[in-house]
């Protein structure tokens, strides 16, 4: 099913008649201000009914019976992984493996490709925006294969120092692991310029796109990419099911990481074998609802645009930096609104983040406080901890008006002002 959107502009109150959360008034009868979509999107109608549909109708374990709804469920799960194929630009569907979510695709990468192909002194390159789901695998990987990790440093306003990428891309370098979008800094890094220099040392690139999925356009083929990683539940989707991606000749040359049902050719006594892909890396029962349902999330994206995404959420970005650069005490991090996608993440003097997000749920605004799963960013920026606001198609120009607004009046209750 497609949204209901206006043709040549996007109709924010039409995208929000899609989800009816955000029709309900919160418990203190303030209407709802959902700020936090980069922790997790709220889920438009399309997705909910056809994630019931699935229960309510032909519900069945995927590949595994003949009967007709054994057969439908195939043919849906075959659907929804050809959709994501088009969606990010691979080659073929088996090139697409369903995971419980990016921090699975991570570790699988880690486990099946780092375990086989990692040696000791080879070297890692990572950076310190990265959120720990695409830090800790590999420093787990590190220890156990003696392997080095490397840091890209980044510059004052939060991106990727790249005049000192060539001290740390060398020959030794083996894979490259990095956000395409920071999920506290709102930075968009280069990918392509990364990519190139990678390639050029023979390297391979994971691309984390859990915050940039629902955001920004992408094609693996067209960019290069080794493995790319996001979630169903950032991009509208239901929670629980996630994508790695990868080249089929990497995935062909790894290990399963996981063992068991679903993913064999052939079971002996003493040994097996294993199924051709995407079947390898998807051992026990997956998550198939939430599969099947992921492909409305992405039809849901794909019927809007991201051009006119983009452009609405450049809008609610750059509202949201003037107004709340205004606010005596406040201090935004990251960079400028032309080189960050739709997150604003802040401190105020005086007030602690966790404070500031209670006083704010108070008017109705939902925001995110804590360090986000990104400590050695925190650390880096000498804090523990950050208010991040974050926005999505669904979001208005009001709801920023309201934040800036509850901002102030945290302050007053504080007698900061």
């Amino acid at each position: 099913m497609s949204p209901t959107v206006a043709r040549e502009s996007l109709d924010v109150e039409a995208i929000r008649s899609d989800f009816p959360i955000l029709h309900r008034p919160l418990p203190n009868g303030m209407p709802l201000a959902y700020l936090d979509s980069a922790a997790s999107a709220q889920k438009p109608r399309q997705v909910i009914e056809k994630l019931t549909a699935c229960y309510q109708e032909f519900y069945a374990n995927a590949h595994r019976g003949v009967y007709q709804f054994g057969v439908r469920i195939d043919e849906e799960l075959d659907a929804a992984r050809a959709a994501v194929q088009q969606f990010i630009g691979a080659a073929e569907p088996e090139e697409v493996i369903f995971t419980s979510g990016t921090t699975m695709s991570i570790n699988l990468v880690a486990a099946a490709w780092g375990r086989k192909f990692l040696s000791a002194g080879d070297e890692i390159v990572l950076n310190e925006m990265e959120h720990h789901s695409n830090l800790v695998p590999w420093q787990q990987l590190a220890r156990e294969r003696q392997a080095r990790l490397q840091y890209i440093p980044l510059t004052s306003d939060g991106r990727l120092d790249l005049n000192r990428l060539d001290e740390f891309l060398t020959d030794r370098t083996k894979l490259v692991a990095v956000t395409a979008m920071s999920n506290v800094l709102g930075t968009i890094n280069p990918l392509d310029k990364i990519i190139a220099k990678a390639h050029q040392h023979g390297a391979l690139v994971l691309v984390d796109a859990a915050q940039s999925a629902p955001h920004l356009h992408g094609n693996v083929r067209e960019q290069n990419i080794d493995f790319l990683a996001f979630s169903g539940h950032k991009l509208f989707g239901p929670s629980g099911v996630g994508i790695l991606y990868g080249r089929r000749e990497l995935l062909e040359a790894m290990d399963p990481f996981l063992t068991g049902g679903g993913m064999i050719d052939e079971v002996r006594r003493d040994e097996s074998t294993w199924a051709e892909l995407p079947a390898k890396f998807e051992a026990g029962t997956l998550p198939v609802a939430q599969a099947i349902a992921m492909k409305s999330a992405v039809e849901y994206v794909e019927a809007i645009g991201f051009d006119r995404i983009a452009d609405h959420e450049r809008r609610l970005l750059t509202q949201a930096h003037q107004q709340l650069a205004d606010i005596p005490g406040l201090q935004i991090h990251g960079p400028d609104p032309e080189s960050k996608g739709p997150i604003v993440s802040f401190s105020v003097d005086g007030l602690h983040p966790h404070d500031l997000a209670q006083l704010l749920d108070q008017k109705g605004v939902a925001v995110r406080a804590g360090h986000h799963c990104t400590m050695p960013l925190h650390n880096l920026l000498g804090l523990t901890a950050t208010t991040r606001a974050s926005f999505a198609c669904y979001n208005t120009t009001a709801e920023v008006d309201a934040l800036a607004e509850a901002v102030r009046f945290a302050r007053k209750k504080f007698r900061l002002a």
